[in-house]
């Protein structure tokens, strides 16, 4: 596969039924890349299943609720996002370090009894949709989002740099708020909202309330922190409502 046209089409056997990756607390988007460690036997096979295939898994996300059907597992976001599996390396016997991209934001119709160790399912793929009486607007709306964008990150020479070259940039509307979406620290709930508005200038214009939102509080890090933690502490961070930090963009994001 040669560019990222290649990484995120769907084959053209594609029947609907995925594997799904459950975790608690991970929404990820299409044009993201997630990367994500291995080691429970059932999701192994799930893995070498995959990999021998068409590289698929589906992200999904845990609720945090108690299964209602016996044998079923515990209840999942009914939005996923497929992704394809772009690295992979066996570190330890049973135990494996992927790098997966998004490539398409999804609805369960069923779960399927298939007898595997892990979980698959039907779904109902949606692609992007941009409204034809959105069209005038739709430049406006994407600086808009930009500019929301970066009232809020690190003033850092990077970071401003690379906002610029995707402002003058050629992505379109949909892959931005998917990065945007993906990158910053909302809450589980606001980022699975997103992920489930196939329209694109929809989804831009409830990124942009949450950027105006104040809920996320991105912070450089500052002169005395660089002194006294050394070579990383020059890494921007962000920090959320919770408290939670973690370096800005995140490792392995497309920003």
């Amino acid at each position: 596969m040669d560019n990222l046209d290649d990484v995120t089409r769907l084959p053209e056997d594609f029947d609907s039924k995925v594997r799904l990756f459950p975790l608690p607390d991970l929404v990820v988007f299409p044009h993201a890349m997630q990367p994500l460690h291995i080691l429970e036997p059932r999701y192994c096979e799930m893995l070498a299943d995959s990999l021998s295939t068409d590289r698929l898994v589906a992200m999904a996300t845990l609720t945090g609720g108690i299964a209602t059907v016996p044998q079923s597992g515990p209840p999942v976001a009914s939005t996923v996002c497929l992704g394809r599996i772009v690295s992979h390396a066996e570190v330890e016997s049973e135990k494996h370090n992927i790098l997966l991209v998004g490539i398409r934001r999804a609805k369960i119709v069923q779960e399927l009894d298939t007898g595997r160790p892990f979980r698959i399912a039907e779904v109902e793929v949606d692609q992007d949709f941009y409204s034809p009486t959105g069209a005038n607007g739709r430049l406006k709306l994407k600086q808009e989002l930009l500019n929301e964008f970066a009232n809020i990150i690190p003033p850092t020479a990077n970071v401003q740099q690379n906002l610029h070259e995707l402002m003058a940039g050629q992505m379109g509307l949909g892959p931005i708020t998917d990065i945007i979406s993906y990158t910053l620290p909302f809450d589980v709930e606001s980022k699975l909202q997103l992920l489930a508005q196939p329209n694109v200038d929809d989804r831009a214009e409830a990124l942009i309330e949450l950027l105006k939102s104040g809920k996320i509080q991105l912070h450089s890090v500052s002169v005395e922190e660089q002194a006294m933690s050394g070579p990383t502490g020059l890494k921007s961070s962000f920090k959320n409502a919770g408290g939670k930090s973690d370096q800005f963009p995140p490792p392995f994001s497309l920003n």
